[in-house]
């Protein structure tokens, strides 16, 4: 390792190794080094000034932490590219200065603001040449909370927090939008980063609505934070004896659980008999799905450990996402100890629902979150001992289509299915109708919604909340499980029977992840590419149709740069599918959706088969297409690597194919491991920069089981190989 630099020599490395951007990040470490920048610690700062830092200087400062889907996400860290106190408190001071002009006539202005559970720990090792007493460790979502609100305090705006004095209490992302309105506040924040890795954090804002503002609202919202450079704030201590911070009364948090009571109307009467393992993931779930699943008297049980903790240190892979299949492996160990048959999770802030049931074989089915739509769509709308509603359905441009059928079959509904990604959209349509206006020549209260849903799991049935909500999904999941398990059918059966009545319709999304700038330049580099040559199939079918959102003569000009990055999408149509590529507005991924469509001939395929059937062909079409966006950047990986998660970085897919895979045949042949038990241990060294700070194993599961397949014929003697390839097909 090289010695120090000095800020000359540092800013030198940076522009010769990254050219302008690097230059660029030498100017911002400069300013955050000069003492200008507040709570930005410059002393620690100052240790990373040497050549084997360097890249990590470059990927802190070579922008600032975007302001993405309504708020900056992003690493804990030290830097202008991280989320640390500094980028916090300049959103928040700019979400004042944005306050302060658009609510001028407002003498006492409120907002809310709301945080999860998670802890910066760096459990990755960013930042071990620190030690283990520097600033940001064991910053969490609750102290950069009260930052927030000593913030919106020094600049004249009260604020509401749940418990002030806990260090603990948290507040979940549907019900702070909830209270924004209830509470007539002009705004708020939450402090979390959704379902993203413990060593990430995030603030995301909300306007007077309780939505995540969209274009060009969110445009002067990031005018007002490049404004913001003088910090306003006023000790928490102080603020909350003069009033300043405000606890929130309880019986608001009963009220938003009477809400769901009372939509629920009893649609089913819960059997105390038939368990509903619920897990939050470690997050802030259990005081709203939990509240109200108990309310209900559902017989709720809670894995152990798997309440609130900001490490999410019982999570596989410390991925608290219901997307996720292994997040939930230890909920379904549990679920099987006490003879459960279902498993609901929600993500650390509580916005996202999943879905997992035991069928008859032992096995678990993990829905993801089109199936999830499909089933309450079904339920909510044609199920004749559901509730049968007619009225609004609204969905995402990657959303499964099957519910139009629903609409379709239902009548006297409406559907609108063309929405960008994310659930802001749906509330910017919610705000129009309510004020009386028509969107795409609909005109209908915002009360006659049904369902609101996209494929990331996320779910809206009440209209006064304008954010996703895993409450509703659940306890409607739950009473339906409770029915169906009496009559000794599962939610698989359910929603199989849905396409056997309704067409083969499935969904099938991958993601590339690619962090640091470097991966931002991949996905730029894709997009473009995508731009300029188009693919020209799909699982063998022509396109016959393109759309690119970034065509402004088809969808419009852009009204401010904010409407840029949503916009930032690639549709591709034929007859039987529909293919969609996105840069992620909140992580480091390029997404890819496939929506299969019937091809209108008749099938007598039924049952699981016919399940199996429509996900060959979404497979066929997605892996297609992922080979198509890395071949665009010069790059390829085997079909083993594909079958690794895609929380899974490019590079470490890579290092998989390049060292793993030949590392462990090596292994096999040499006789150097005699047992299973030692051939793992060696594996889960080998693959341990995977996952950082969690085991590695249960990722490369898939992936090992194909290669065994893949070796059994021609090295049947091979080491252990027989109970290598048992242990990956668990």
């Amino acid at each position: 390792m090289s010695g120090s630099k000095t800020l000359r020599e540092t800013c030198g490395l940076l522009a010769e190794r990254y050219g302008e951007p690097g230059r660029g990040a030498g100017e911002r470490l400069s300013e955050w080094l000069s003492g200008r920048i507040p709570y930005a610690y410059p002393e620690v700062i100052e240790r990373h000034l040497t050549e084997s830092h360097i890249d990590l200087l470059f990927d802190a400062f070579w922008q600032i932490v975007p302001f993405g889907t309504g708020g900056r996400r992003g690493r804990v860290g030290y830097g202008a590219n991280r989320m640390n106190p500094s980028t916090v408190a300049m959103t928040v001071q700019g979400h004042c200065l944005y306050l302060q002009e658009a609510f001028a006539d407002r003498d006492e202005p409120t907002v809310v603001v709301a945080n999860d559970v998670r802890v910066f720990n760096d459990l990755i090792g960013t930042y071990r040449f620190l030690g283990d007493n520097h600033p940001l460790l064991g910053v969490s979502s609750r102290s950069l909370g009260k930052l927030a609100c000593e913030i919106y305090a020094g600049n004249g705006i009260t604020v509401y927090f749940a418990e002030p004095h806990s260090d603990s209490a948290v507040l979940t992302t549907p019900e702070l939008a909830y209270l924004i309105a209830k509470l007539g506040a002009v705004g708020g924040v939450n402090l979390s980063a959704s379902h993203n890795p413990p060593d990430d954090n995030g603030i995301k804002v909300y306007d007077q609505y309780g939505s995540q503002p969209i274009a060009p609202a969110d445009q002067r919202l990031v005018d007002a934070i490049d404004r913001a450079t003088d910090i306003l704030s006023m000790p928490f201590d102080d603020a909350v004896a003069e009033g300043r911070i405000r606890a929130l009364a309880a019986n608001l948090h009963e009220e938003y659980i009477d809400g769901y009571v009372r939509l629920y109307d009893e649609v089913h009467v819960a059997l105390p008999d038939v368990p509903v393992t619920f897990t939050p993931l470690c997050g802030a779930g259990l005081t709203t799905v939990g509240d109200v699943l108990e309310r209900l008297h559902f017989p709720l049980r809670v894995p152990p450990r798997e309440g609130p903790d900001g490490t999410f240190d019982v999570i596989p892979f410390k991925a608290p996402n219901p997307e996720v299949l292994q997040a939930t492996e230890p909920a379904r160990s549990f679920a099987d100890e006490i003879d459960s048959t279902i498993v609901l999770s929600s993500d650390p802030d509580a916005d996202r629902v999943g879905l997992e049931v035991k069928l008859d074989d032992g096995s678990w089915f993990h829905f993801d979150g089109n199936q999830i739509g499909a089933i309450l769509c079904y339920f909510l709308m044609l199920d004749p001992d559901g509730p049968e509603r007619r009225g609004l359905v609204m969905e995402t441009l990657v959303t499964t289509k099957i519910l139009g059928k629903i609409v379709e079959e239902a009548g006297d509904s409406y559907l609108i299915d063309d929405l960008l990604v994310g659930f802001k959209y749906v509330a910017d349509v919610l705000k129009r109708l309510g004020n009386g206006e028509s969107y795409a020549g609909i005109s209908c209260s915002p009360e006659r919604l049904v369902l609101a849903v996209e494929e990331s799991h996320g779910v809206i049935v009440d209209s006064s909340i304008r954010d996703k909500d895993a409450t509703p999904a659940c306890m409607y999941l739950a009473a339906l499980h409770q029915r169906l398990h009496r009559q000794g059918r599962t939610l698989l059966d359910y929603y199989i029977e849905i396409i056997e009545k309704l067409g083969g319709y499935d969904n099938v999304n991958r993601s590339i992840t690619m962090t640091g700038a470097g991966g931002m330049l991949r996905k730029d580099e894709i997009m473009a590419s995508l731009r300029k040559s188009p693919l020209h199939s799909l699982g063998g079918r022509q396109v016959y149709k393109v759309a690119d959102y970034w065509d402004e003569d088809t969808f419009g000009p852009f009204v401010s740069n904010t409407d840029r990055m949503p916009r930032n999408v690639m549709q591709f149509f034929a007859d039987t599918c529909v293919v969609t590529v996105r840069p992620s507005g909140t992580e480091p991924k390029l997404k890819l959706y496939c929506q299969l469509l019937p091809d209108g001939s008749s099938s007598e395929t039924r049952g699981t088969a016919l399940l199996r059937e429509v996900r060959s062909k979404a497979d066929v079409v997605s892996r297609q297409v992922y080979n198509d966006l890395l071949a665009r950047i010069d790059v390829s990986i085997s079909e083993a690597a594909l079958l690794l998660p895609d929380i899974i970085d490019l590079e470490h897919k890579r290092e998989f194919d390049s060292r793993t895979v030949g590392a462990l045949r090596e292994a096999l042949t040499g006789g150097t491991h005699a047992s299973l038990a030692e051939l793992l241990a060696w594996l889960g060294g080998e693959i341990a920069e995977m996952t950082p700070g969690t085991d590695a194993l249960p990722a490369v599961k898939a992936a090992v089981a194909h290669l065994c397949r893949e070796w059994e014929a021609e090295m049947p003697e091979a080491g252990p190989l027989a109970e290598l390839a048992a242990w990956a097909s668990e």
